[in-house]
């Protein structure tokens, strides 16, 4: 009797290997179809951006502003992540000022992710089209409008809210997370070394203390103070209404939703969103909404300065853009010194380059590459000079690496200086024996050959530590001193790790002029002779033609209403890990600002 039985490997194999043979030609006929639409692309061009007549521009300002746009692919929920630059941002309010077929701009604003020095450029390129005699209109649609969106809405002609949103005008505060008592309950320690006097350098205050030092409270309440003055004031002046009455309306809390706002004359109206567009079309020239020429602002704005950088790679360009943005490290994401030093190299090595902006929004980081960057930028400064435009942030670290440039422009609401220096050494020992039952036990050939977070470290060794963290100090204070063309002396009555306002900065000498990126780019151009500006941003834009494929596959499934959502966590839960996460890269000795603070 024959055994007729089927094995499994007889029933698998085969039906594996069949559907990794189709996958593998799906694949390919899947490549080759998008091969064929790249390469018809690239034989006639992406088609250039249509406008119609009368086009009014849809800004819409929702999530995170950064200093570079960057669009990338999400494998998770097959769809783009796109993050819009300022740079982008400021050249297409720019152009739309001079483009005939722009009759305004729409601003729509939603749950906006940046810091005040970016939000004050934007507000300050709304009032500079408004000038040409075009019209902004803001519409403020979120659940609670913080005052941060409202800061950048008032800068339009006209400002109305949603009917039943919330909004908050109670001045600024800041909090802080302390750890102390985190650390206690997992039996760990932690060694802190600062600078002898670096009494303001409070990063490391939330891993010994749990309340803000006097020095910390006295620097950020000046700055919070600073910053609130001079958002008050040019509400004021956008509005029509004194900065003392603002405060007033601030420290009452008499505003809680949209309507308050109206009746204290911070907002023209509110509307329902329709009522907007039917009031937008008017002002555009339209019998009403279902007429008017909407052209969404990100991809009018991203197209023009695309083609503006293309050009100006191709021609000669005479002043190099580089931005650095994120916590300074010398490799990973963020401002990294291999990145940052290869762009100056490549910058010295370009002939037509007469000048170089050096944009930087970094609260600063690692010491050593830190003074990589800072070698770097002093190299270029000797052969093309280095004018330094500060964003959000410029401390610390990114204080350093701005220190040998010839100018320095801020924002007034930059949080900049912090000059000083830290070490943290956990001792872990005490958690791993009383949490897990872990013991360690050691063999040397010397006293100090095992420098270990399992054992206390001797007051012999803190002291090393200590020297070494002193001298990386006194370093800073002489490169500032350099740069800043001070004694050592005077920088150390500034520094001791004290943090800053822009405004502050420029009364004791850390910058030089207030301003924003534009402003350091005219002033590069008008201090070396340069009436045609050609102006090259870096890192320098790649050509993705499979990028605009994938954007085009969007917008159709938007028109459809199909979209495919991935699981988000929880925006606060989401921001401690990102906390962590820095905490667990600081690596050596840190030039980094003294505390992240969320303010409000």
């Amino acid at each position: 009797m024959s055994d007729n039985k089927i094995t499994f490997g007889k029933v698998f194999w085969p039906s594996f290997l069949a559907v990794l043979i189709m996958s593998i030609i799906g694949l390919l006929i899947f490549f080759l179809i998008l091969g064929g639409i790249i390469g018809s692309f690239g034989e006639f061009g992406p088609k250039p951006l249509a406008v119609k007549d009368k086009t009014v521009l849809h800004m819409t300002l929702d999530g995170q502003i950064a200093e570079k746009g960057e669009n990338s692919f999400d494998a998770s929920s097959f769809s783009l992540n796109k993050t819009i630059g300022l740079s982008d941002i400021l050249y297409g309010i720019e152009k739309a000022k001079t483009d005939t077929k722009i009759k305004g701009i729409f601003i729509e604003i939603g749950d906006l992710n940046c810091g005040f020095a970016t939000a004050r450029e934007i507000r300050n390129a709304i009032n500079d089209f408004e000038k040409s005699g075009k019209f902004a209109v803001a519409y403020n649609r979120g659940e609670m409008i913080s005052q941060k969106e409202y800061y950048v809405a008032s800068a339009a002609d006209e400002n109305y809210g949603f009917p039943s949103s919330n909004m908050e005008f109670v001045g600024l505060g800041a909090e802080l997370s302390f750890f102390k008592g985190t650390l206690a309950k997992l039996d760990v320690e932690v060694e802190i070394i600062r600078g002898s006097n670096n009494d303001f350098k409070s990063a490391v205050e939330p891993f010994f203390r749990d309340n803000m030092s006097d020095s910390s409270r006295v620097q950020i309440e000046r700055y919070l103070n600073s910053m609130w003055l001079d958002i008050r004031e040019e509400i004021a002046k956008d509005r029509n209404v004194s900065a003392t009455t603002l405060n007033e309306i601030a420290e009452d809390a008499k505003i809680h939703r949209a309507q308050d706002a109206v009746d204290y004359k911070l907002l023209d109206g509110v509307m329902y969103r329709d009522e907007v567009m039917e009031l937008v079309s008017k002002k555009a020239g339209t019998d009403n909404a279902d007429g008017i020429e909407l052209q969404a602002f990100e991809k009018y704005a991203t197209k023009k300065f695309n083609q503006d950088q293309a050009k100006a790679k191709n021609n000669k360009p005479n002043i190099a853009v580089i931005l650095a943005e994120g916590g300074v490290a010398v490799d990973g994401d963020g401002l990294t010194s291999k990145e940052i030093c290869k762009l100056f190299q490549d910058v010295r090595k370009n002939t037509s380059i007469k000048t170089v902006v050096f944009r930087i929004n970094s609260p600063g980081g690692s010491a050593l590459a830190s003074d990589e960057i800072w070698r770097e930028v002093k190299l270029t400064n000797k052969v093309k000079k280095v004018i330094v435009s500060m964003g959000d942030v410029a401390a610390s670290g990114g204080y350093y690496i701005a220190a040998p440039a010839t100018y320095i422009f801020a924002e007034p609401t930059t949080i900049t200086g912090s000059i000083g220096v830290f070490g943290m050494i956990p001792y872990t020992g005490k958690m791993f024996e009383n949490k897990l039952g872990m013991t360690f036990d050691r063999a040397t050939t010397n006293q100090h050959s095992v420098l270990s977070t399992n054992r206390k470290l001797t007051p012999a060794e803190l002291a090393i530590i200590q020297e070494e963290v002193d001298n990386i100090y006194d370093e800073f204070l002489g490169r500032v001193a350099e740069g800043r063309k001070m004694s050592k002396e005077q920088v150390n009555v500034i520094a001791r790790g004290r943090v800053w306002t822009g405004r502050d900065a420029l009364k004791i000498g850390l910058v030089d002029k207030l301003g924003g990126i534009k402003d350091a780019i005219n002033y590069a151009a008008k201090e070396y002779g340069i009436k045609d500006q050609k102006v090259l941003y870096y890192p320098i834009r790649k050509d993705q033609k499979w990028m605009e494929i994938l954007e085009q596959i969007e917008e159709e499934e938007e028109n459809t209403s199909i979209k495919i959502e991935s699981a988000e966590l929880p925006k606060e839960l989401v921001e401690q890990y990102k906390k962590l996460k820095k905490i667990e890269s600081y690596s050596g000795i840190q030039m980094r600002l003294p505390f992240e603070l969320d303010i409000r």
